[in-house]
């Protein structure tokens, strides 16, 4: 049996996966959860083989945080299973340690399929999630690294360089050379053109 936590904010969605592993003969749903902190907290009570992981989680841990210290228990296998395929989303799940990444429209068998693969220690991506990241490992020199990422994201949401400094305990200098990066990479020379760039390119999502 694959002993199975799912970790989503939203009942209705928690209520629609159970649906689609029910009736699994190696499948026991043994725990859910609705925030980060729960999930953790469950996967580490329960020791179950996978947790399903949703990366939006209201204003708690995020679940690329939980599945950090969920990974880190050494036991549990992390299947994120969400609405979003940005970069930036996509490098801290992987980041953080997950052995997979889905979307939450993939059909029934994909989701199947990828909780045995989780489960027996194999890797499962979307199809969109994996062509992301080739694409990163085929243009290294114009793919945003993850400290990058993190950065465009606080400027999308209207932080200034001594906010973004403090936030990830960088010097403002620090914060200037990693813009002047994502200028560079993205071949545009203000904040405003690099989120509108990068929110195109499907890199971050704005608010």
């Amino acid at each position: 049996m694959i002993r199975i936590v799912l970790v989503d904010d939203h009942p209705v969605v928690r209520s629609g996966l159970r649906a689609m592993l029910a009736g699994q003969p190696d499948f026991d749903l043994v725990g859910e959860a609705a925030t980060g902190e729960e999930g953790v907290e469950l996967a580490g009570a329960l020791a179950p083989d996978v947790v399903l992981m949703d990366l939006r989680l209201g204003t708690g841990m995020h679940g690329s945080e939980a599945t950090r210290r969920i990974v880190a228990l050494g036991g549990p296998r992390v299947l994120v299973l969400t609405t979003f395929d940005t970069d930036a989303d996509i490098v801290a799940a992987v980041e953080s340690g997950a052995t997979g990444y889905l979307l939450k429209d993939a059909p029934s068998d994909d989701l199947h399929a990828a909780i045995r693969s989780a489960a027996a220690g194999a890797g499962a991506l979307a199809p969109s999630v994996a062509a992301r990241l080739m694409g990163r490992v085929r243009a290294p020199d114009t793919a945003l690294s993850p400290r990058e990422l993190e950065v465009l994201a606080h400027v999308a949401a209207g932080l200034s360089n001594r906010q973004i400094s403090k936030a990830m305990f960088l010097s403002e200098t620090t914060v200037k050379t990693h813009l002047a990066h994502i200028y560079t990479k993205l071949d545009v020379d203000s904040r405003t053109a690099a989120v509108a760039a990068a929110s195109k390119r499907g890199l971050i999502r704005t608010p």
